[in-house]
């Protein structure tokens, strides 16, 4: 059994959405918590389950526009995500799991469809698809470096008051006004994938340092640096 102080990482609705590797963010999370010697318990949750409340991060990926609503409708019955996430825990949101924390999203047929209301956003359906390579300078108030990952979405997200943009794009189209994604307190939406934690271990570090609430002990990640100079320098050379 894990113990009290293990971090919980809980990955909600694999069976609906989880597309472009999101999988891979749950596993990072792992990795990354284990070469510390931090305990951890990875819980994943089916649609036909209820949401624990006790998570400490959880984790949602991207989907079909048919799960996509399916997930968004048991997660407002549910209700173990909002209870969650008003007590603090983390979670990282990414592309259809990002556009259902909003208050509305697009369906299938582009009519408004009634979000989680845990994120002051909105989205519908845009004009063109962004597909492809993803770059973005992040808010300077969460010290993080360049985001990379790839996105492919007809979403466009309109931001409201309560959150900020997660970053501003260099290459790509991200919420469709030139940022990309959105952070309120310890929740982080985006459409990246990659997935999203492997392209970008800061981000996976910034989640869980807000879930075991202290700095963490720093990792030689010069493999996955190098890693990340070479697709980054492939973007900028196209």
């Amino acid at each position: 059994m894990p113990s009290e102080s293990a971090v919980r990482i809980v990955w909600i609705y694999p069976d609906l959405l989880s597309t472009y590797g999101d999988q891979g963010n749950q596993l990072v999370l792992e990795q990354r918590a284990a070469r510390r010697g931090i305990p951890f318990e990875s819980i994943r949750v089916r649609s036909a389950d209820p949401v624990p409340e006790t998570g400490d991060i959880y984790l949602i990926g991207g989907g079909e526009d048919r799960p996509q609503i399916l997930a968004a409708q048991r997660l407002r019955k549910d209700g173990g995500l909002h209870r969650a996430l008003a007590r603090g825990a983390a979670m990282l949101a990414v592309c259809a799991g990002y556009q259902i924390m909003g208050s509305t999203f697009g369906g299938e047929e582009g009519q408004p469809v009634q979000g989680l209301g845990l994120l002051d956003i909105s989205s519908g359906r845009g004009s063109v698809r962004g597909v492809g390579e993803l770059v973005a300078e992040v808010d300077s108030a969460l010290n993080l470096p360049t985001l990379t990952g790839f996105e492919n979405h007809m979403g466009v997200t309109r931001l409201g008051p309560g959150v900020k943009p997660l970053a501003k794009v260099v290459t790509g189209v991200g919420n469709g006004d030139g940022f990309e994604g959105c952070h309120a307190g310890h929740v982080v939406g985006t459409y990246l994938h990659g997935p999203a934690l492997a392209r970008n271990p800061a981000l996976a570090d910034l989640l869980l340092r807000w879930a075991v609430g202290s700095e963490l002990a720093p990792l030689d990640d010069s493999r996955y640096e190098a890693l990340r100079r070479e697709r980054l320098s492939a973007v900028a050379s196209r």
